[in-house]
């Protein structure tokens, strides 16, 4: 697989993860659907695995968000503001404390933008748990499991 192809491979993961967090957008789809074109324009081994780790990671993503209790799933649970607040910080943490960090980024990107918004702990952590009550938590299992494949993709572009 050329490096072009590889460059349009990328650039459709991550319109995928950034999709996760927008409303409508079938961002987990579009993660899929690139590793997808990867391992069928690049039919090795590793390619197949990832696909095939992809797949299952993203069934058991679904049954997750399933089995998440459906406590007032609204899908406006924050602002634009929010989501890119825990966008970025799932992402600064997915890199800066290895994969596990997405989870608190997360949750530290609701904090920081309600903190700044609201300007007290105590009112700052209500809504976080709030938002992550009333689906933020779905957003993060998804988010996290496209994070992880999009990882896996790129680990194996890089060692494979």
């Amino acid at each position: 697989m050329g490096v072009w192809d590889l460059v349009l491979v990328g650039l459709v993961l991550l319109l995928g993860l950034c999709g996760v967090l927008v409303p409508g957008v079938p961002g987990s789809w579009l993660v899929w659907a690139a590793v997808m074109w990867w391992a069928l324009k690049d039919p090795q081994p590793v390619a197949w695995w990832v696909l095939v780790g992809a797949t299952v990671a993203l069934f058991l993503s679904q049954v997750v968000r399933w089995a998440l209790p459906p406590r007032r799933l609204r899908p406006n649970w924050a602002s634009r503001r929010m989501t890119v607040y825990a966008g970025v910080g799932s992402f600064l943490g997915f890199f800066l404390i290895p994969v596990l960090g997405s989870i608190p980024g997360f949750m530290a990107g609701v904090y920081l933008e309600a903190r700044l918004r609201l300007g007290r702990h105590g009112e700052a952590r209500v809504a976080l748990r709030t938002a992550m009550r009333a689906g933020g938590s779905s957003v993060l299992t998804e988010l996290f499991t496209c994070q992880l494949i999009a990882g896996a993709w790129l680990g194996a572009v890089i060692w494979g």
